[in-house]
This record gives structure tokens, C-alpha cells and sequence, in this order.
């Protein structure tokens, strides 16, 4: 790992388990190699909690697909993540868990509830729109109400998405649901609320940009993408403007951390950016959130 840096704070992968894996499906499973131009390969948690250390990583996990599941298994998969946190701390941080309003009821909002009081380290709610209401439906505004009240991040994801990609209808998934007018209008309507812009958000780079130097208490994470790919003025504003809020975000399992710390490597980035971007904000957004991260 020459060149690596001491440390990363990833806030956004996911799980390399059989039972976590982002991809569960056999459709989904199969975009992976022409979505993300990576393989399938399942980890142990225990093997999973070894490569983040290997890799000098401390990792906030999304568990996404949960929002799809019925109440009762989407329960007990929040159940296996708290678990498997408490058992390598060390590694992982903490998730962002999803719940999709609309599919899960009056329940919903009772299992955000119940993952706030047994949560651990970090926790945060996420939004991906992925078939699900996009951010700003009045649906969301008890979700929004209770992290407020508890002090935890909601994640709102921006941009195009390779859930779908290339399938007929774009197996019904809305791109309009990313657009940054959603997560303008969440923030200009929750002003108390921790936020977090989740994934570069191609074709709407610019306005991203200019919601986040409107709204200055969002922060900005960039999983999904190699930095080789940012537009031009994304890259410009990661060495500017942004240099104190963006987030890094590996996408674990589907990029790798040697890739991902080359292709960062290689932007021509400051040493002092670079940084700031690998760990020292992601340091600040938990202190934020009420996590210390030791060493």
C-alpha cells in the first residue's frame, strides 16, 4: 500500500457479505461488471472487517436494499448490522439506513425510531429515490422531524444512478427523483437538519454546486465514482469552495480502495486536499454528529 494514506473515513460503502451485498438479485448481480466494471465476491464479516483494516479504514456501511424487504425482515437485517459493528468497532462506524415511507407504513418511521435508540456509533437516514418517493414528498416530513430531534444526518442521494442502467424503462427507476431541487427544497424547509449530498450529480453538477453554496450546512459525498470521471467544474471546486465539505466515499464492494486512492492520486490534487478529503472532514462531520473517531 506505497503512497497509501495513514487514514480514510469512507461515510458510504456498502457490504461485501452475501447477506448485505448491495446487488441481490440476478438482474442487478448482473449489471455489476458493466455498471461498476467489477466482479461479484462475497466476504465473510469477519474477512470484510479485515479488508477495511488492511486498508486503513474506518467505514459508515449502507444497507439500501432493506428498504424493499417487509418490515419484519428489514428489522432483522438492521439487527445483523448493529451486530456486526459491534463486534469490529475498530472498522466500522456506524449506517445509513434506508426506509422507504411509502412501502413501509405507519411502521416505518417506528423502526427509525428503534434504530436511533439501539444505534451504537453512527447513525444516519438515506434517501435514495430509487423507486421510492423522491426527497422532497411530504411523506418524508416525520423522518425529517425525528433526525432532527435526534440529531442524526439525513443522506439525499443527487444524479443518475447505475441501479437500472442500460434495462428496458430503466427497470422504473425515476432519474428526476435525484435532482438537486429536491435537496434544496429539504433543506430550505428543514433549516436544523444535518444533511449530507450523496454521489457525484451528473448531469446536474452545476446545480448541485449551486445548492451547496446556497445552503453552506450540507455536506457533499462522493461514492460511486471515480474522480478521474468528476466534471471539470466539480474538479475545480473539490481544490475551492468544497475543499471543506466533501466527503470521501469508496462504494465498497463495487470500487476498490487501491483504485480509488490512485485515481484521487493522480487528479493533481494538494497534499493538504487530499487530506482533507480522506479523512480530516469526515473527522468533522462525525464530531458533528456526535462521534468521536479515535486515532
Amino acid at each position: 500500500m506505497q503512497d497509501f494514506p495513514a487514514k480514510i473515513i469512507d461515510v458510504h460503502s456498502h457490504w461485501g457479505t452475501r447477506r448485505g451485498y448491495p446487488l441481490q438479485t440476478d438482474k442487478e448481480l448482473a449489471q455489476q461488471r458493466a455498471t461498476w466494471n467489477s466482479e461479484t465476491k462475497y466476504h465473510t464479516e469477519a474477512e470484510m472487517a479485515a479488508h477495511f483494516r488492511a486498508n486503513r479504514v474506518r467505514a459508515i456501511l449502507d444497507l439500501g436494499y432493506a428498504k424493499y424487504r417487509p418490515i419484519e425482515e428489514m428489522r432483522a437485517l438492521h439487527d445483523y448490522a448493529f451486530d456486526t459493528e459491534r463486534a469490529h468497532p475498530d472498522a466500522i462506524l456506524g449506517h445509513w439506513v434506508h426506509i422507504d415511507p411509502e412501502r413501509a407504513g405507519s411502521d416505518g418511521i417506528k423502526e427509525l425510531r428503534r434504530c436511533i435508540d439501539k444505534k451504537i456509533g453512527f447513525l444516519g437516514y438515506a434517501i435514495s429515490a430509487s423507486l421510492s418517493p423522491p426527497a422532497s414528498d411530504p411523506l418524508y416530513k416525520p423522518y425529517y422531524d425525528l433526525c432532527t430531534e435526534a440529531g442524526i444526518p439525513v443522506l439525499i442521494f443527487v444524479g443518475t444512478t447505475g441501479l437500472g442502467a442500460g434495462l428496458p424503462g430503466g427497470d422504473g427507476v425515476i432519474l428526476d427523483y435525484c435532482h438537486p431541487r429536491h435537496l434544496d427544497w429539504v433543506a430550505a424547509h428543514n433549516p436544523q437538519l444535518k444533511i449530507v449530498a450523496a454521489r457525484p450529480g451528473w448531469p446536474w453538477q452545476a446545480e448541485v454546486i449551486a445548492v451547496l453554496m446556497h445552503k453552506r450546512n450540507i455536506w457533499y459525498e462522493l461514492h460511486g465514482w471515480s474522480p478521474k470521471y468528476h466534471t471539470a467544474d466539480l474538479k475545480h471546486d473539490i481544490a475551492r469552495r468544497l475543499k471543506d465539505r466533501i466527503l470521501f466515499g469508496a462504494d465498497y464492494p463495487l470500487f476498490t480502495y487501491e483504485r480509488l486512492v490512485k485515481d484521487w492520486q493522480a487528479e493533481g490534487y494538494s497534499a493538504e486536499v487530499l487530506e482533507k478529503v480522506f479523512w480530516r472532514n469526515g473527522e468533522r462531520f462525525l464530531a458533528e454528529c456526535g462521534v468521536k473517531v479515535a486515532g
